[in-house]
């Protein structure tokens, strides 16, 4: 299945009366392994994808920014006057674009107002972080339009900022770095803590990712995302009573198991044991993609699913069912769950020549168990965000 960019100038002008002046364009993103890492100062291993948030503009003279979106067509047209720009979320899928204006207005002057469309092909809820699609998108629409020249870097931190602050979910920065700084047929090897990074050519070989959308809807406030942070940080604070450490990220396998008494708790141990492992993993499948071991790499994204569905309990039947069948099937190097968990997508590498097949017989399998479909894309490698004109 695909996704056509959407027409962007009917949008806006059916919103708005008048044709847009410039166009922009922010990725979603994947990552190939390190999962519930980013906030457990590990290391992560993301790319960004072609799938994404595309928007149109055009100044205004009423003083405001209004936004409304062709995902969401019943909400209408939504307007932030520049003056009220400083209140609290309105609970509305505007607040990344409010929280993002709010950072930047410390940069710079809105010196006038913006009428704003937007439309995504990111499948809503499905775990590629439209959040932070919508966070980069809207910050590079307000630093290029106002002239404030912010750093990608900048942009970045402060769309985690919003997320944790603004929006309320307590989330490590990966997505906003992997939607950021992505580059073309590109992973990003990046250390959480010092957010020192390295690019990784994905050479796949024939193989390819395939996205798998459980089509199961997840609410990153709604889930139990920021309680496996906190149960992280309990068996962190068990582990510093012995160990000069500031995040799970610094332990080693061998230290973790030297030291996993402190903790003794069925639940904190298996969080932390994901938490370290998945760091060791991540580095370890680095690794193997750098030296073209692909059934290694595959290997290793397998074994990170099997640690998010037993240690860190963040699948669910949905998940569960679509990577199961998915290592099933011929031409699979391996098959996990991507993001939070949940609901949301899987991914699989598969070989190219078996893809039709795979989505055939995964889709058939998933639609049996579960009662109704799910979607299947092959992902594409995509750059960070721009003007597109």
């Amino acid at each position: 299945m695909t996704m056509t960019t959407p027409d962007l100038t009917a949008g806006f002008t059916a919103a708005f009366g008048t044709a847009p002046t410039h166009t922009y364009f922010a990725p979603g993103r994947i990552n190939l392994i390190g999962e519930h890492t980013d906030y457990n100062g590990g290391h992560v291993f993301p790319c960004a994808i072609s799938l994404g948030t595309y928007a149109a503009v055009a100044q205004n003279a009423v003083n405001a920014f209004r936004l409304t979106s062709g995902n969401f067509p019943g909400n209408g047209t939504i307007t932030l006057p520049l003056a009220e720009l400083t209140g609290p979320k309105d609970n509305q899928w505007t607040d990344y674009f409010k929280g993002m204006a709010q950072g930047l207005a410390k940069r710079g002057d809105f010196t006038h107002g913006l009428d704003i469309y937007i439309e995504g092909t990111l499948p809503n809820g499905a775990g590629l972080s439209s959040s932070a699609s919508i966070e980069l998108l809207s910050g590079t629409i307000l630093s290029t339009e106002f002239g404030l020249a912010v750093p990608t870097l900048d942009l970045v931190k402060l769309g985690q900022q919003v997320e944790n602050h603004f929006v309320g979910v307590n989330s490590g920065i990966m997505d906003q770095f992997a939607v950021g700084m992505g580059q073309v047929n590109t992973a990003l090897l990046l250390d959480t803590n010092t957010l020192d990074y390295e690019p990784v050519p994905l050479d796949l070989g024939d193989n390819v990712i395939v996205i798998m959308n459980t089509n199961k809807r997840r609410a990153l406030t709604d889930s139990k995302y920021n309680e496996r942070r906190s149960e992280c940080e309990a068996a962190l604070a068990r582990l510093q009573t012995k160990l000069p450490i500031h995040s799970l990220g610094e332990l080693d396998a061998d230290t973790f198991d030297e030291y996993s008494y402190l903790i003794y708790d069925d639940t904190l141990i298996r969080r932390a044991r994901h938490a370290v492992l998945e760091n060791q993993r991540t580095l370890a499948a680095a690794t193997k993609l750098k030296a073209g071991d692909l059934a290694g790499f595959g290997r290793l994204v397998s074994a990170s699913g099997v640690s998010l569905a037993y240690d860190y309990a963040v699948t669910g039947v949905e998940l569960d069912t679509l990577v199961k069948a998915a290592l099933q099937q011929p031409g699979v190097l391996g098959a996990r769950m991507t993001g939070a968990g949940f609901g949301g997508c899987a991914i699989a590498l598969v070989n190219q020549a078996n893809v039709a097949a795979f989505t055939q017989a995964v889709g058939a399998a998933y639609e049996a168990a579960i009662g109704y479909a799910a979607d299947f894309y092959v992902a594409e490698i995509a750059a960070g965000p721009k003007q597109l004109s």
